[in-house]
Order: C-alpha cells, then structure tokens, then sequence
C-alpha cells in the first residue's frame, strides 16, 4: 500500500493534512454556534482522534479535547505521559498539546477535571456556554459533576453526538483508509473460515481470524480492532452479541462470525455464517431470503434516501417469505475506539428519516436471530452517485465445510 502520510510541526508523520483538520473543526465550530455553543468539551476518544489526530490507548484516564469558537486550533488535554503520544500522532503544535501532572491520576483527593477547571478559568471561558457529550461512554457523572461545581458561572448544555453527525460524511483520505479495512477484513474472514472444521476448538479459529486482522495483507499491514468479533457457535447464534469458547466445533452447527478490518482506526465490519455439515433446507432457504433482502436495500441505496425506506425495502422483500424482524439492519460505521465501530447518530429502521449523502459509510447488517439459531450476511458500504459501493467482496452465502476443501 501506497503511504500518503502527513507531518506535524514536530516533523512526526500524520494521517492526514493540516488542512482537513482544520476544515474538521471548522465544521463542528459552525455545529457548535448553530447551538449557541461557545466552547466544546470533546471525551469521546473516537471524536479526539477525528479533531486533532492524537491516537493512543490512554483512554482509560481522564483526557478532553476542547475547542473554543475564539481559538483557531484545539487543545488536547491529558496524562502528562500521553502528551509525548500527542506530539506523535496530533496536527497541534506543542502550545496546544496541554499535560497534566501525574499527581492527578488515581487520586482521592484531586481529580483532571479538576485540572481541566484550572484550564479553562486560565482561558476566561469559565462564563461561556459549554457543550459536553452527556451520553458519551468516557463522559461520566463525576466528571460533570466536578465541572459544573468548579465552573458555577458557564452554562452546560448537551452536545452529545455532535462531532459524530460532522464525521459522517468522510473524506477521499478516509475512505482510502476504509478500503484498506475491507481488504483485511475480506481476507480475516477467509482465513477463519478455512479453519473452520469438526474438532477445531472456536477459539482457534478466532485466533486465526485475529492473526489476519493484526497482520493484515501482503501490502496492508493490520491492527486491533476497537472490539472483540462476536462469534457464536449452535443454539449460542439466536443471541447477537456473545463471544466464542473453548469447546472443540462438532457436526452439523452454524459457526456465526461477526468481525471487522481496521485501518488507522478506520473499522469495515464484515458478517457470515458457516455450517458443519450439510445445511438443512430450512436454514439454506432463509440465507438465502436474507441475502435477496440485503441486496434489495443495497440496490436502493443513493443519495437522499432515508433509513426508513431501506428498512422499508428490506421489510417488504422479507415479509414475502413470512419472515419478520423488529430490530434495526444498519448503522453508520467509521473510527471505531472501544467500545464500537458505530458513529451512533442513525439507523436503518422504521421511522428513520435522516437522509444519507454521498460519501456516508454504513454496515448493512440484516442478521435474523432466531429461538434455537440465527443468520447473518452483512454488507458495508460507500454511499455513492451510483449506490453502494461495497467495501469488500466476500461471497454472499451461507458457507460449509466442502466450500473450503
């Protein structure tokens, strides 16, 4: 793979141009004064790394990015220890590369948000009207609680989930960073699968599936993705969300792998089902309603659709068959950081009216979770003039054994 890298004002290579930042941040600053925002408080780690760049796995301590409608660049705020990450991996120049002592970590007595209180009072924003992301995973009560005690003067409003609709819509560079993703996760699912055999323990073909994402191609190198696959094996497949054991693989079991590919945290999940055996008819048939379904709202995916009508789309071509689902069959997809891959902002599902627009990235994921199993076969995807563009080309199918000896 061709490296198309950046460098920051520490001579470090970056991911991308000084300038998409900043045309980053000057759109979430249009965002923040349509909401009467004059100051940002970014705890999102995904969110962080879209504003300034800065990636590291400090995300388990206190670190902020806050952006002020009367500064040009952000500031990332954090350990002391990770600020030597920033100058690595952020645009910022070293002014707006702020560390906080150690002292404030683990502590009883003082807290960063405490130092972060000290900062903005230090900036005179202590009076401005201040956006948080009030449901963010790394937002936490005490954090709010400390904030608008030590700053009694600001006014808090929410601002959850504005970074993330800004980040929707992606960038040439992002997209070639999301394609690379796909070619891993194409290339992972294969190799998992042809571990795939009766009396092969699940969690060796997990680890063969995460040897390929870390390794990647022969020309794209891989990483840890932000999540662990979600992999079950017989009645285990009608629950979406669990993770594979050590029992060895036995005759005639649906084997459910849900994964992904990242690059530079840019995440293409990617989902399919393999049997032990000869496939009942049964369970043939409805792979293959589901694969007709899936393609159906990939073939009306376009500009200034909504998320209603493909659910619609898939709804109608599934009810066909007298097969129903009431959850929803897609997300938007992007930077993925612990916990997720999904930007949060919508869904594929009944009532979904916003609209999608070229260059948008979704995981089309319409899994049917049955009583005693379940099926998926998952497409992502480009929204493009012409539709979707699928990030990778994995065979649509129900898999066994025979298609792998």
């Amino acid at each position: 793979m061709k490296k198309n890298f950046f460098k920051n004002s520490f001579g470090n290579e970056i991911l991308f141009s000084k300038k998409e930042y900043l045309d980053r941040v000057k759109k979430v600053k249009l965002k923040m004064s349509k909401n009467n925002i004059d100051v940002l408080l970014v705890a999102s780690p995904a969110n962080q790394f879209y504003l300034t760049g800065y990636d590291g796995w400090s995300f388990y301590t206190p670190q902020m990015v806050l952006i002020s409608l009367s500064e040009k660049y952000p500031y990332w705020i954090g350990r002391k220890m990770d600020a030597v990450g920033a100058k690595f991996t952020a645009f910022l120049d070293k002014d707006n590369i702020v560390p906080y002592p150690d002292h404030y970590v683990a502590s009883q007595k003082i807290h960063p948000m405490d130092y972060l209180v000290d900062f903005i009072k230090s900036k005179k924003l202590e009076r401005k009207n201040i956006g948080v992301e009030m449901d963010d995973y790394y937002y936490t009560a005490k954090w709010h609680d400390i904030l608008i005690k030590g700053l009694p003067n600001a006014k808090f409003l929410n601002a959850f989930l504005l970074v993330n609709w800004v980040r929707m819509i992606k960038s040439s560079q992002e997209l070639s960073y999301m394609k690379s993703a796909g070619k891993i996760a194409n290339l992972a699912m294969k190799k998992a699968m042809e571990k795939v055999d009766v009396g092969v323990r699940q969690c060796d073909v997990i680890a063969e599936l995460n040897r390929y994402t870390t390794m990647g191609t022969n020309e794209i190198g891989g990483t840890f993705t932000c999540k662990p696959p979600n992999a079950m094996v017989g009645k285990f497949c009608s629950a979406p969300h669990l993770s594979w054991t050590e029992e060895k693989l036995k005759k005639n079991e649906i084997f459910y792998i849900e994964m992904g590919g990242a690059k530079h945290r840019y995440h293409v999940p990617l989902a399919r089902c393999i049997f032990t055996g000869k496939a009942p008819k049964k369970i043939k048939e409805l792979s293959k309603i589901i694969k007709e379904g899936l393609n159906g709202v990939l073939n009306k995916v376009k500009p200034g659709v909504t998320g209603h009508e493909l659910e619609n789309t898939w709804k109608k071509i599934i009810s066909k068959y007298g097969v129903k689902k009431d959850s929803r069959i897609g997300y938007p997809i992007g930077i993925g950081y612990p916990p997720t891959w999904g930007e949060l902002t919508t869904s594929f599902r009944k009532g979904d009216k916003n609209v999608l627009k070229e260059n948008m990235t979704f995981h089309c994921i319409p899994a049917l979770w049955l009583q005693n199993y379940g099926i998926v076969i998952s497409e992502s995807f480009i929204v493009t003039k012409k539709g979707a563009q699928r990030l990778t080309n994995y065979e649509q199918k129900l898999f066994d054994l025979k298609d792998f000896q």
